[in-house]
């Protein structure tokens, strides 16, 4: 049986104020590591992705809802481990009620566009005002001191950040990264924001305000390549599947599949060679050095790939690992969730309806951490219908069951 505080976070509550899915995912992390999240969405409709396809529920999965109780696994992935109650931010007691749940939080979370929490009166001067000692984080596009009104999704972001022209061929139109990654890394520097707060409130007994833009976080990612240092030079930023200045670096297509292959320097590079039966390779002017192959990587990666094509995927990461080249097949998503390596770590997990068991695997993100003294899990909660938990949070703030139900029936909560 598991002990009780054995999570990094246990102890500290988050009054969580977002949506949709970049503030949903800060709070989720934190959760994952022991936080009591304490999720907060609107009593008439809730957060926009409980209303995102596909859903799970009696009849399987299924595009549309079909019953009452189907859910989105959206929903069903995020709102793991959380404590859902309602409250209309925009009922003029609102406010008040925010407040009560601040005095006794220690972090709050939102992602609205900027100066929105502040207008309904839920910003970081209202949190403030009720407990001096909360780390209060807004997460949103550009930042909590861009203009009102600018509103920002993972696609807008990708295409403003340069991140879409990092990958492709040239001459080609932009790439959109598959995964939503403005949405997933702005975030991850929520997160590790929060807790430098957490650190820092340890010395000062003070809260402050943290400010996330998805905008600067994925920028912050793109700038960590010289661009204006890789064009002065002559060398092209967009090469397809590999990185001709690390040559050989890259995918590479196989008769039944692709392959990574990293070669980048001598020792591997004469395993690369040495695997495609061309170990005079490693002796030619034109492949003998780093900078040389770097030089010709358009020449190199040609013969790489003739040789790669002439074989299976399993023939070339064979191949390639008998002489110690690091090598892997391209796998889709739904195989490489299901590594044993991840699954033995909790690094993906499963999900499920509560009432009706999936005849599919549905495997979600768990938390890429592992402690030596510490774990990390969910409480098992979620918030299946909006206001789940009102009951039990807005009792524990001493509001009488008179009360909840008054609210409850106004509309409020």
């Amino acid at each position: 049986m598991t002990e009780p505080n054995t999570r990094p976070l246990d102890g500290l509550t988050v009054i969580d104020l977002t949506r949709a899915l970049a503030g949903p995912y800060a709070t989720l992390l934190l959760a994952g590591l022991g936080a009591r999240v304490i999720k907060v969405e609107d009593p008439r409709g809730g957060d926009l992705a409980r209303d995102n396809s596909p859903y799970v529920g009696r009849d399987g999965i299924a595009v549309e809802r079909r019953h009452d109780d189907d859910i989105s696994i959206s929903h069903l992935t995020r709102g793991r481990g959380k404590y859902g109650v309602g409250l209309n931010l925009k009922d003029p007691q609102a406010p008040a009620i925010f407040a009560d749940l601040v005095r006794s939080a220690d972090i709050v979370v939102e992602n609205f566009t900027a100066g929105t929490a502040d207008r309904l009166g839920v910003g970081y001067a209202a949190a403030r005002a009720a407990n001096p000692r909360i780390v209060y984080c807004s997460l949103s596009g550009f930042g909590a001191d861009s203009r009102g009104g600018d509103k920002a999704m993972d696609v807008i972001i990708q295409a403003l950040s340069g991140a879409m022209y990092t990958s492709g061929e040239p001459d080609h139109p932009p790439v959109r990264f598959g995964v939503p990654i403005a949405d997933m890394l702005a975030p991850v520097f929520s997160v590790i924001g929060i807790l430098a707060a957490i650190e820092q409130r340890h010395r000062t007994g003070e809260g402050q305000h943290v400010d996330v833009s998805m905008l600067g976080a994925l920028t912050s990612f793109v700038a960590i390549e010289n661009w204006s240092a890789l064009a002065a030079a002559g060398m092209p930023a967009r090469t397809g599947l590999t990185v001709q200045r690390l040559s050989p670096f890259g995918v590479f297509e196989c008769a039944d599949g692709y392959v990574a292959i990293v070669a980048v320097h001598e020792k591997l590079a004469s395993g690369l060679f040495a695997a495609m039966g061309a170990p005079e390779l490693g002796k030619d002017p034109l492949f003998a050095t780093r900078d040389a192959r770097v030089a010709n990587a358009i020449v190199l990666e040609a013969r790489i790939t003739d040789w790669t094509r002439a074989h299976a995927v399993a023939d070339v990461v064979t191949a390639l690992e008998a002489q110690g080249v690091p090598v892997a097949p391209v796998r889709d998503p739904e195989e490489a969730m299901d590594d044993p390596r991840v699954v033995a770590r909790g690094e993906t997990v499963e999900i499920a309806h509560p009432s009706y068991p999936s005849e599919t695997d549905l495997r979600t993100a768990g938390i890429p951490i592992r402690f030596s003294a510490a774990e990390t899990r969910f409480d098992p909660v979620l918030p299946i219908a909006i206001g789940e938990h009102n009951h039990g949070v807005y009792r524990a703030l001493g509001y009488s069951d008179e009360k909840v139900a008054e609210l409850a029936k106004a509309g409020t909560i």
